[in-house]
């Protein structure tokens, strides 16, 4: 698996997989076939690596906890130095010439199958007034994962938790809030100026 999270469909050569392995090449072919299905075992197994926040944050008792859960988990996972940088759905088979392009639809059918299901958890959530009349579930669910998509760009790029979380807590900032959330969010605001206010002229908040 870290051989093609790590290079690509494309660019994992047969030697790369034999030596990963610790097998021959007409040993490999025997007990995979194709090296395209080699790549769908190794994207089974990246599923399970994954499923353990996905489906947990997916099967969360609110909106927005599914949010929180997506995008924190997402980032503890990306930030996990036991992972390779990056995500191999992602980079995996992103980009190639028509060799790839069997690949590409496979890592394309599974993010759509994961946008698909964040999207049919959030059409509860607005049928049970978890999220406020007008919301978007089809446009939520590509927002989270387009953020998710991007933080493991970022890992791959270099950055750790301490960053991928400052994005997460940036993109919680535009989840629709219902009303009694957004007073919630005001009243704490207002608590916080004035408790500001107070510790600027030297005095405690009465």
């Amino acid at each position: 698996m870290l051989v093609f999270w790590r290079k690509g469909y494309e660019g994992a050569s047969m030697s790369d997989l034999t030596a990963s392995l610790g097998v021959t090449k007409p040993s490999l072919y025997a007990a995979f076939g194709a090296k395209e299905d080699l790549f769908r075992a190794v994207l089974d197994r990246y599923d399970k690596r994954t499923a353990h926040f996905l489906s947990g944050s997916i099967r969360a008792a609110t909106a927005r906890e599914v949010a929180v859960g997506l995008l924190r988990g997402a980032a503890e996972f990306h930030a996990n130095p036991a992972n390779p940088p990056g995500c191999l759905m992602v980079q995996g088979a992103l980009v190639g010439s028509d060799a790839g392009e069997a690949a590409r639809r496979e890592t394309r059918t599974r993010r759509d199958r994961l946008r698909e299901a964040i999207q049919e958890r959030l059409e509860s959530a607005l049928d049970e007034g978890d999220l406020p009349p007008g919301a978007d579930p089809k446009a939520l669910a590509r927002y989270l994962v387009a953020v998710m998509r991007g933080m493991a760009v970022e890992a791959a790029s270099g950055a750790g938790a301490a960053e991928l979380h400052e994005i997460v807590d940036l993109a919680l900032t535009a989840w629709p809030a219902l009303k009694r959330q957004r007073r919630r969010v005001e009243a704490l605001r207002s608590v916080r100026s004035e408790t500001a206010r107070a510790v600027s002229k030297g005095s405690a908040p009465s």
